[in-house]
């Protein structure tokens, strides 16, 4: 198992890391393993590996992933086939593609996304904390 480590530099604030792009995986890429990172992470291309970010992730409309996926807000535009825990927000584009589970605290979709799976909005810490023990458990069990 591939791992990539993107930390975020100590020098930064919190607010200007959470916009700085930390990963970056192309249009032609193609990554087998997981990834985690410390920060912004933008998929174009495919990925077959769990992507754990502490911060914002972008999966651009051409992008292909066979991942479960962790983040702050989350933007999916292409085709994920995984579960997504968002623990700020979920937007799903309107070209987006999700077979899998969804846990967040607030969605947007557009209309003609398509979405195969459970969705779970947690509207108070304490939903939340237990999606999040759910959502470990699965991923461990």
């Amino acid at each position: 198992m591939a791992y990539v480590n993107v930390n975020r530099h100590s020098s930064r604030t919190k607010k200007s890391a959470e916009f700085a792009i930390n990963t970056i995986v192309g249009p032609d890429s193609f990554i087998r393993g997981d990834i985690k990172s410390g920060g912004f992470t933008r998929i174009d291309g495919s990925v077959k590996g769990n992507l754990h970010a502490q911060g914002r992730v972008v999966v651009g409309e051409k992008a292909r992933m066979r991942s479960s996926i962790k983040g702050t807000t989350v933007t999916i535009g292409g085709v994920v086939d995984g579960n997504i825990l968002a623990s700020e927000r979920l937007i799903v584009l309107s070209s987006a593609l999700i077979l899998g589970d969804i846990t967040t605290r607030r969605i947007e979709a557009g209309e003609g996304c398509l979405i195969h799976g459970r969705v779970r909005v947690c509207q108070t810490e304490e939903s939340w904390e237990r999606a999040v023990s759910e959502y470990r458990d699965k991923r461990h069990g």
